[in-house]
């Protein structure tokens, strides 16, 4: 503890400038911070440290609405609350058969105007010492929601059709609903053009050697591993069930703010939606 003198020759301010800095209660603004950041530490804990300033700052600005972004850049810097980072994430497909396949009825065409018109759907894998796990997403592409999902110790048929069939019995989608899905040999197979067709939905597949066709499917695996799989070693492929099912049904789907959506999350960004079709 340095002595009073010495503080004051170091700041070139006299005894009695000190103390009256001392005695000085904060300001409006100065209060005003410390519920700010508040709010900000609510939010990057119950996002698990995985959401980044502007997702941070909607939900500040719920109670603070003009509380600029250089404002809590500041708190933000000041108090280290920084998003996790990023690993380089990789996509493999195997395509190699001679299945039947579907034209591209998307084109690289992502923007649709309303909910349960385009699906899209795809595989990934998560590593555990177990072995692998495999992951088969389907998402709406207009409300980023991840309609419907699926794990299983192999990547065959049975694990897409899973997470199809899980789609269709939560969501009902109507007919005419435009599946869209890469080349892989699961959802050129038999099966799997069966139960579309009984769904009255429409196959859209990916051109040969395009990595961009599904681009928007592809998309959900580079989040969810680099915002929380990456992050984790798992002992079993039960414990990376467990984490799969809190990233998309508590975290994704309903909490985590998506930039395309104007930061709202899918549930939020759809239920507007209906709300503004019933009114």
């Amino acid at each position: 503890m340095f002595p009073v003198e010495k503080i004051c020759v170091v700041l070139e301010v006299s005894r009695s400038g000190y103390y009256d800095w001392l005695d000085r209660p904060p300001s409006q603004r100065e209060i005003e911070n410390r519920k700010i950041l508040k709010l900000a530490k609510q939010s990057y804990e119950a996002n698990r440290g995985i959401c980044g300033l502007d997702k941070i700052l909607a939900d500040v600005r719920e109670q603070y609405p003009n509380c600029s972004r250089n404002r809590l850049y500041r708190l933000q810097k000041k108090n280290h609350l920084y998003s996790k980072r990023k690993r380089k994430f990789k996509v493999t497909t195997n395509s190699k058969h001679n299945l039947p396949v579907a034209e591209n009825l998307l084109n690289q065409n992502f923007k649709i105007d309303k909910p349960a018109a385009v699906w899209v759907t795809d595989i990934s894998y998560i590593s555990t010492k177990e072995g692998w796990l495999y992951l088969a997403t389907v998402k709406d592409i207009c409300t980023k929601e991840i309609v419907g999902w699926a794990t299983a110790n192999h990547m065959k048929t049975e694990l897409c059709l899973t997470a199809l069939r899980n789609a269709i019995k939560r969501h009902r989608p109507p007919k005419g609903l435009i599946h869209h899905s890469d080349r892989g040999v699961q959802y050129c197979s038999k099966d799997y053009r069966k139960y579309l067709k009984k769904n009255n939905m429409i196959c859209s597949m990916s051109r040969k050697g395009n990595c961009y066709d599904n681009a928007c499917a592809e998309t959900f695996f580079s989040t969810i591993k680099c915002e929380m799989l990456y992050h984790n070693n798992y002992k079993t492929r039960e414990e990376a069930r467990r984490d799969i099912f809190w990233y998309i049904e508590i975290y994704y789907n309903r909490k985590r703010r998506h930039q395309a959506l104007g930061y709202l999350t899918p549930v939020d960004f759809k239920q507007r939606y209906l709300a503004g079709l019933a009114a």
